[in-house]
């Protein structure tokens, strides 16, 4: 399957040719990869892991990039399933992020296996146009686990994955393409929401529900209280926050008063601090919950997702090199996402030390907290096709993520990446714009 190149030579003469040099260098080398690049995509696809669990993925992914030449460094970063790989000396640093991890029950419903893709494609295209046309600078590839949970990038960020100079942060992510705007198959500027996200343990005690019911302290009554008390909450909260909510745990045997009960929560809004203040009322139904059925009750978070920051000289590069492709890339949707990601979490600078105090008891957490708010960053989308009304996670969108239309989008997008990430590296002034553009939001 052979991606075609269009030729956008444009009124500047020498530059323009070098530009077009660069897309037919990327594109051919993509293209050679793309067989093996197919099948690295099916096995990703047929072999779901939850996150910090990939060790198929981790192994999978760094033996084929072994096999393209690349020196990778396995369990990079003091983490089992990540990895990295890095190509080019001197000049500026391109970071391309690379997720796998998979969803419990209905696997790669959120597409993983395709950013996976576009992301090795894109640190193919990149690391081998940067060494044969001996351009300055680094590309690095990251394997970045643990994004539906866990915070993967939050690890890696707090064991200085980021601590350079990173003129980029890059990747997309899949989209069903019927959610983005007509004639449009992808958008530059992702806006996403802020989460956050906590287990909730209710501790009661256990008794016989025939015989002596009233000894006991039922603890899956505080769960179920938890959860009714929150539903009617949601009547009162923002048309852009978010309450989710589950039970995991809620007993052992209908004839026993369960002494235990956990429960999974979700929280989404606008900005960190909207989900900061929602996660209060929240909390304090848990509490009442916890406090009528004479329960104890204890939280384990997990560190909160930020929103992304859109990087508009970034965006716009994109936009051009996907149009060189033949696609029509959207700038920004109207209204964000509802999805987050540890692409963008934590802590705008102007806040760092009253969140720094607020979340204290995560223990691996450091102010430089996030990637789009580290680094200038870049999180793009492209579409593929679905069946009508199907959202993301969801089955049939796992199964969409397997087809050769995704995989064609997945390349696509790949080559995009590929260039974006050589432009930065070529063109000084764009780097310039993309930093302004990180630092004056």
């Amino acid at each position: 399957m052979t991606v075609e190149k269009t030729s956008v030579m444009g009124p500047y003469g020498a530059a323009s040719r070098d530009i077009q040099h660069q897309r037919d260098t990327v594109a051919s080398h993509i293209n050679r990869a793309n067989e093996a690049l197919w099948h690295l995509n099916k096995a990703i696809h047929l072999h779901p892991e939850l996150c910090f669990e990939e060790v198929f993925a981790h192994a999978t992914l760094t033996a084929f990039l072994k096999s393209q030449g690349f020196q990778v460094q396995c369990h990079a970063y003091g983490l089992n399933t990540a990895f990295m790989a890095e190509t080019g000396h001197g000049g500026r640093l391109v970071i391309i992020c690379a997720e796998y991890d998979a969803l419990p029950g209905i696997g790669h419903g959120c597409g993983h296996n395709l950013i996976a893709t576009s992301s090795v494609a894109a640190f193919v295209g990149a690391s081998k146009t940067l060494l044969e046309l001996g351009i300055a600078g680094r590309v690095r590839i990251l394997g970045t686990p643990a994004e539906e949970g866990g915070g993967g990038k939050i690890k890696l960020i707090n064991a200085a994955a980021f601590a350079e100079d990173v003129a980029a942060a890059i990747m997309c992510h899949p989209i069903p393409l019927e959610q983005i705007k007509d004639g449009w198959s992808g958008t530059a500027g992702f806006r996403t929401v802020a989460s956050r996200r906590f287990k909730v343990e209710f501790h009661g005690k256990n008794a016989h529900a025939g015989q002596e019911p009233w000894n006991g302290v039922n603890a899956l009554d505080a769960a179920v209280g938890a959860y009714t008390t929150t539903s009617m909450l949601r009547q009162q909260v923002r048309p852009d926050e978010r309450i989710q909510a589950i039970i995991e745990h809620g007993g052992t045997a209908s004839n026993i008063i369960p002494d235990y009960t956990r429960m999974s929560w979700g929280l989404r809004g606008p900005s960190i601090m909207h989900v900061d203040a929602l996660a209060d009322r929240v909390k304090a139904c848990i509490q009442s919950a916890a406090t009528a059925t004479g329960c104890s009750v204890t939280h384990q978070e997990e560190p909160p997702y930020m929103e992304l920051r859109v990087n508009d000289a970034l965006c716009n590069e994109y936009i051009t090199e996907m149009a060189a492709l033949g696609e029509n890339v959207l700038y920004m949707d109207d209204k964000p996402s509802s999805a987050g990601t540890d692409m963008g979490q934590y802590a705008p600078r102007a806040h760092s030390h009253q969140l720094k105090d607020q979340y204290r008891h995560f223990a691996d957490w450091l102010i430089v907290g996030n990637v789009s708010h580290a680094v200038p960053s870049f999180h793009g989308m492209f579409g593929i096709p679905t069946p009508p009304g199907v959202p993301m996670h969801h089955r049939e969108f796992t199964t969409a993520s397997a087809t050769d239309a995704a995989h064609k989008a997945a390349i696509r997008a790949g080559m995009g990446l590929a260039m974006l990430a050589i432009r930065v590296l070529s063109d000084t002034e764009l780097a310039a714009r993309g930093k302004n553009d990180f630092e004056t939001v």
